[in-house]
């Protein structure tokens, strides 16, 4: 009988021990969580990365809040190229920047994880510290290259993927524990974040300069011996002449301007070049910049590209209609089509076959393999 009154008297405590909120979990961490692993035993000496401004080159804009360095720009290239941040594994943000075609994908619009394409054609990454006004994307919906790289992973046509996972992945991976220990001096494994990836990839885009093509070395840095051909000279003047002395001018010059420095090949701004004959602002099927500012005036319009490696980065337009650049001259060539905001600058261009050409030359010698070869910019597995 006693024996079965202290069986009793046992249970009851130990179920008063189960229910008492102070007793530990089955772990040490006192709530249940991941404790994390320190990283403390890793070395964090970064190296500050001295920025390689071309000459003849604007000064680059680069982030306050996110100084580069050789850590930090490694840790993002291979971020860039790594599938881990979609939700099978199969693709990276590299599956649709290609350095071959100048981080572009030579794709009307491009294909997620699940096959399904986009609505817009890629962008190719070139020259991105350089970019005026810091708006990315067709629409102008970005400021930086982090907020930027933040949406194609969670994108259900793009990566699929949701940080959450994509964080839980990275924490788990040695390889990234000490990469982002080495970049960002974090002490434990809990402290990767998106925030920090997104910071190492704009790092790595940062540095993707594009400052060697044969008119850099024809008619910037006038290299000896290194001469515009008869027809590429015609066409650099089709296309940077405004009209002041009377000759023919392609009106290239308005969206794709030299820059002060003659090198951009884009003034960063938001155009309506006459693609979609529409008889209301109201009539865009992809309303373009309109969609992020709300203003119906800026309904069709889109980032002007730099035409820097334009021909390597076919098909053309935000929506990749044109399959070529002969297509591009032709819609220039017959004034666009009519829309209440168009620029006024596409219905007055008139130009003749020989004209198209001439100035398709001239874009090929903006062709700079020597950036979409250079060996830090490629695959790092």
């Amino acid at each position: 009988m006693k024996s079965h009154h202290l069986l009793i008297l046992l249970f009851a405590l130990i179920c008063a021990c189960c229910n008492d909120d102070n007793m530990p979990m089955d772990d040490d961490t006192g709530g249940g969580g991941d404790p994390g692993i320190d990283l403390t035993d890793i070395d964090h000496n970064p190296t500050s990365y001295d920025f390689p401004t071309p000459a003849f080159f604007p000064e680059p804009n680069l982030p306050a809040d996110n100084p580069l360095t050789d850590e930090g720009i490694k840790l993002g290239r291979r971020l860039f190229y790594d599938p881990i941040l979609s939700k099978d594994n199969s693709m990276s943000c590299a599956s649709c920047h290609i350095p071959s075609a100048s981080f572009a994908d030579n794709l009307p619009t491009p294909f997620g994880v699940d096959n399904e394409a986009g609505a817009r054609n890629t962008m190719a990454l070139i020259n991105l510290a350089f970019v005026p006004n810091l708006t990315l994307n067709w629409d102008g919906k970005f400021h930086s290259l982090a907020e930027q790289a933040i949406e194609p992973v969670e994108n259900s046509i793009e990566l699929d993927e949701s940080w959450d996972n994509v964080e839980e992945k990275l924490r788990n991976d040695s390889i990234y524990r000490q990469y982002f220990r080495e970049a960002f001096d974090i002490e434990n494994s809990n402290e990767i974040t998106r925030d920090l990836a997104t910071k190492a990839i704009e790092q790595f885009e940062l540095t993707l300069i594009s400052s060697d093509s044969y008119y850099d070395r024809a008619a910037v840095r006038i290299e000896p011996g290194v001469f515009l051909d008869d027809d590429a000279a015609r066409g650099m003047a089709l296309f940077q002449d405004e009209g002041a002395t009377g000759e023919k001018d392609a009106q290239c010059w308005h969206c794709h301007s030299f820059g002060a420095n003659k090198t951009l090949f884009t003034n960063g701004g938001f155009f309506n070049n006459g693609l979609d004959e529409v008889d209301s602002l109201t009539d865009f099927e992809d309303a373009g910049l309109g969609a992020v500012t709300g203003d119906l005036g800026d309904n069709g319009r889109f980032k002007a590209p730099t035409l820097r490696n334009i021909a390597l980065t076919a098909p053309y337009m935000h929506d990749g209609r044109f399959a070529t650049l002969e297509e591009v001259m032709d819609h220039y060539a017959d004034g666009g089509h009519p829309a209440p905001n168009v620029d006024a600058f596409v219905p007055i261009i008139d130009l003749d076959e020989q004209d198209k050409a001439d100035i398709i030359a001239f874009l090929h010698t903006l062709t700079d393999t020597t950036f979409t070869q250079n060996p830090a910019y490629q695959n790092p597995f």
